[in-house]
């Protein structure tokens, strides 16, 4: 078993493949954690050092025991408003004013398999591939019970954690703060890896020292934003790519979300993460529950990358539901930089035929196909066909794009409504807006409220018949603003604080729904390019669009963040035009395939205006998409540079479970003259097996190439790339 309980000592301990996570019932009744970290055996009860810290206050049993106080001890969930000043994990308040939380043992239970969680995403588990740990901690005077739930997947090398709270109580319960993970390390010197952004450059990462005090990484967008990704690493200081102790923390969710990590007066950190709580409150009956967010954690003493592979793997395999996650997917020319919304029936067949000419396998209609949308002024929340635009419905062009052999796909934006559409004229009230205030506009929409169950089943029963009647494959589910008149006229008004979490509820109901009922078609999210890229997404979908930055040079630092946490699988990366729309920038063709195969491989440009010799490259770049779609999507992932502090290269690697191949990709950001040369050390590979490059009839060990490394020829011009591949013989 994974999970074992010592009765004489009061101690859980859990077990994964390389690490323990250990805590205990402290003689109050308090849950103290006492260690994760790398696997080990023993009780580490002797970490726990009695001390008086001055100022730090002592429960009331324990008044006369000045050395022992919630203010220092490592907590496994902690209260508030106990006598502990550090972060607290949950806030929350009676009827009659009674306010905190000091949470006790009550009970614990120990079953097989994973827990599940209402109306939320969460991990899955196979026959024996996960065991669930619950312990309840409780405050009679609120009346007040916390499910703490660990969801143990030991060959995986993570814990899932996640919350349920129940009002015990004979009145109202309101919780202010709900927290899905505290994490107490006592010891050690600490950095914070987290993944900032904006609008066209999300996810770049950032290294910095832990203060003492309190860093915040959060979002009150309403999603998991641009701006700041909720996945955060701990990292020791020294910590690197292939050395170093890690621990990794990922909300699985979608919305308003807020990390904290404090480093308190005796140097421990705690680390709360879940639902952001600013402008959240959420009313419980009595007997009611509320369920919080799922966190995926995992802990590595060997580095980042052994880090990042272990999360790569679990989204694949234990999170993201799609028939997709682990199936190449198609490659698909989106319409968008090809025509943006000026097309016709005839100009979308003659983009079909030059796709199929060129082997590529779908053909996506995005924005434009619907009402009166002409531009992105209108028509939004009106999902019927401009027959203006496509005489006769989709069905006809879909009928004939089918039958040159190609695939079809669409855009859609379901949470979004214009002004200027039927949809709002016929039902203003579900729009997101403040009565008597005039709402704050972006890209000229207003949001859906999701949390209606009106709206869920409107954009249900409409996306259902667009999906039945049509023979569409691919869905680009699109989200092009954030949340801010966060306001339901269908709530009163003590429970307007649950609005925005009861819209994230709806959205994944409306998509559990939906890919429920189409098991065949692949969904992509987007959120304006990656401003909704979280686990809590890609449960249901197995690719998310990673950024509206099609520039190859700019992608190297987004889908550089972007691996530190998601798999590659899930990064949806196309060749775009050159000079590029988004920055003007002219790169070379190969360079931007070599950048897009890292990712779900498609295009974004208007075929007919590449020549002979362009059109001939893209045909050797499918064959070889196709030919490494294993390898690059099954693969471990290896940053070898941060493109963002290498002076002169940009390189990853990909290499096989059974490392008999690996690929190596290179792009030169910075070319000299008189160059020095460009060497790098691969990783990964089986230092005692023989490999052969591609091209090349001389053989060399695994070590030489881990160890020695490799020597590319001179690259010259403006961004040149390589690709090598390596097999083992």
């Amino acid at each position: 078993m994974s999970i074992l309980f010592d009765k004489n000592n009061k101690t859980y301990t859990i077990h994964t493949r390389r690490t323990t996570y250990q805590m205990q019932i402290a003689p109050t009744g308090h849950l103290l954690h006492l260690y994760y970290g790398r696997k080990a055996e023993g009780t580490f009860d002797y970490l726990i050092q009695p001390r008086d810290c001055g100022f730090s206050p002592n429960p009331y049993e324990l008044r006369h025991q000045r050395e022992w106080s919630l203010d220092t001890q490592m907590q496994e969930y902690s209260g508030s408003m106990t006598g502990d000043y550090r972060l607290s994990a949950i806030l929350c308040a009676t009827a009659e004013g009674l306010r905190g939380a000091d949470l006790r043992y009550a009970r614990h239970e120990i079953t097989a398999g994973k827990y599940a969680l209402r109306g939320l995403p969460a991990a899955f588990a196979g026959a024996g591939e996960a065991e669930t740990l619950s312990v309840t901690l409780a405050d009679e005077a609120v009346g007040l019970e916390v499910e703490l739930l660990y969801g143990v997947y030991e060959a995986q090398d993570v814990i899932t954690r996640a919350v349920r709270i129940q009002n015990t109580g004979a009145g109202v319960l309101r919780l202010d703060k709900v927290a899905s993970l505290c994490l107490d390390i006592p010891f050690g010197d600490w950095d914070l890896l987290h993944f900032h952004g904006r609008h066209c450059m999300e996810r770049q990462s950032e290294r910095v020292p832990l203060m003492t005090g309190i860093q915040t990484v959060g979002s009150k967008r309403g999603m998991s934003s641009h701006q700041q990704n909720p996945f955060v690493i701990l990292c020791e200081h020294g910590a690197s790519e292939d050395a170093g102790e890690c621990y990794g923390i990922m909300p699985v969710y979608s919305g308003s979300h807020r990390t904290e990590a404090e480093r308190d007066q005796m140097g421990a950190v705690r680390v709360v993460s879940g639902i952001q709580d600013e402008g959240f409150s959420w009313i419980l009956a009595p007997g009611e529950t509320f369920d919080a967010p799922e966190v995926l954690l995992s802990f590595s003493h060997e580095g980042l990358a052994k880090l990042s592979q272990t999360y790569h793997r679990f989204i694949r395999d234990n999170l993201c539901r799609s028939k997709f996650s682990n199936a190449p997917r198609p490659v698909l020319l989106n319409s968008w930089e090809a025509c943006y919304f000026d097309f016709d029936a005839d100009k979308l067949l003659a983009l079909a035929r030059e796709a199929k000419e060129l082997g590529v396998d779908m053909l996506v209609l995005d924005d434009g196909w619907f009402g009166e949308r002409n531009d992105d002024l209108r028509g939004l929340g009106d999902w019927y066909v401009n027959e203006k635009k496509l005489p006769g419905g989709l069905a006809p062009l879909i009928r004939q794009i089918n039958d040159m052999g190609l695939k079809f796909g669409i855009w859609i934006e379901p949470e979004m409504v214009n002004e200027d559409s039927e949809l709002y004229r016929a039902h203003p009230d579900w729009a997101m807006t403040v009565p008597g205030r005039g709402p704050a506009m972006g890209r000229d929409q207003l949001v859906l409220d999701m949390g209606r169950k009106d709206v869920v089943e409107y954009l249900y029963r409409v996306l259902s018949a667009l999906l039945r009647e049509n023979h569409i494959e691919y869905v680009k589910w699109d989200f092009n603003r954030g949340l801010a008149d966060v306001y339901s006229r269908v709530l009163p008004p003590e429970r307007q604080g649950e609005a925005a979490h009861r819209y994230v509820l709806g959205m994944y109901n409306l998509l559990e729904r939906l890919t429920t009922a189409f098991p065949d078609v692949l969904f992509e999210g987007c959120a304006g390019g990656g401003g909704r890229f979280d686990a809590g997404m890609l449960a249901y979908v197995p690719q998310i669009w990673c950024s509206d930055n099609t520039d190859a040079v700019e992608r190297l630092a987004i889908q550089y963040g972007t691996t530190f946490g998601y798999p590659v699988s899930a990064m949806a990366a196309h060749v775009s035009a050159s000079p590029n729309h988004q920055t003007g920038r002219s790169t070379p063709l190969e360079t931007r395939a070599v950048v897009a195969m890292s990712g779900t491989f498609g295009y974004e440009l208007n075929p007919a205006q590449l020549s002979a010799v362009e059109k001939e490259a893209i045909r050797d770049q499918l064959a070889r998409v196709r030919r490494y779609d294993a390898l690059i999507h099954g693969g471990d992932y290896y940053r070898l540079t941060d493109p963002r502090d290498a002076k002169r290269v940009a390189a990853w690697q990909f290499v096989a479970p059974d490392k008999s191949e690996a690929l190596l990709n290179v792009v030169v950001t910075h070319p000299e003259a008189n160059p020095r040369p460009l060497h790098l050390r691969l990783k990964g590979l089986d230092p005692d097996a023989m490999y052969v490059a591609d091209g090349d009839e001389r053989t060399y060990s695994g070590a030489a190439l881990m160890y020695g490394g490799w020597t590319l020829a001179a690259l010259f011009g403006d961004y040149p790339s390589a690709q090598l591949h390596f097999q083992k013989v």
